[in-house]
């Protein structure tokens, strides 16, 4: 199994996986929002699955997802951790957009997510997906004197389409990795862009 992106592919998780996996949630702040990629990485059953996160360009395992899917009410959510020192990358956003596209293709309706409320970078990145707020529980958790509540989000397989050619187009064109001697190919003097082209 692998779905790839633009930057990351998905795969399954690996034994080797292990010790890069717990690293993170030892390097992990406390309010990264509760994910735990070692917790996570067990014998999954069912419809529930847990895959690594690693990068196209040099295969680094970056991060892992977790998926609990519902087959009968067409629903799924995830939870999703990426290491500390690969944040702010986009690596993140392209696993979400990878695994979305296949859970809808597979005729899945909805996802819905629980994020953290104190979690604003998770919460800006759903929302740049096209997750849209649907509530927050009045049950509230204090831990060490703060409060914290969930948020929950949602995101339905129409809803995805529409959305989906605005996100790529803010995050521009796809580009695949070139290697060193990678070059434009030549065009000749008839060269004309497709859109100019006489029909046939």
């Amino acid at each position: 199994m692998s779905w790839a992106g633009w930057k990351v592919r998905l795969r399954e998780v690996r034994p080797a996986d292990r010790r890069t996996l717990s690293g993170f949630d030892r390097g992990a702040a406390p309010q990264a929002g509760g994910y735990r990629h070692w917790a996570t990485h067990r014998d999954t059953t069912g419809d529930d699955f847990h895959y690594a996160i690693e990068t196209l360009h040099n295969r680094t395992l970056v991060g892992s997802i977790w998926v609990q899917a519902d087959p009968v009410s067409g629903r799924f959510s995830y939870g999703i951790g990426i290491g500390p020192q690969y944040r702010r990358c986009g690596y993140a956003a392209d696993a979400v957009t990878v695994l979305l596209a296949f859970m809808f293709d597979q005729h899945y309706r909805k996802c819905e997510v629980s994020i953290n409320g104190s979690n604003f970078a998770s919460l800006a990145l759903h929302g740049e997906l096209g997750f849209r707020e649907e509530g927050r529980p009045r049950d509230t958790e204090l831990l060490r004197g703060e409060v914290r509540y969930p948020v929950l989000m949602s995101l339905t397989a129409a809803g995805f389409a529409e959305h989906q050619p605005a996100f790529l187009a803010a995050r521009g064109p796809a580009r695949p990795w070139r290697g060193r001697h990678w070059r434009t190919p030549k065009r000749g003097r008839h060269w004309r862009p497709e859109h100019l082209r006489p029909a046939r």
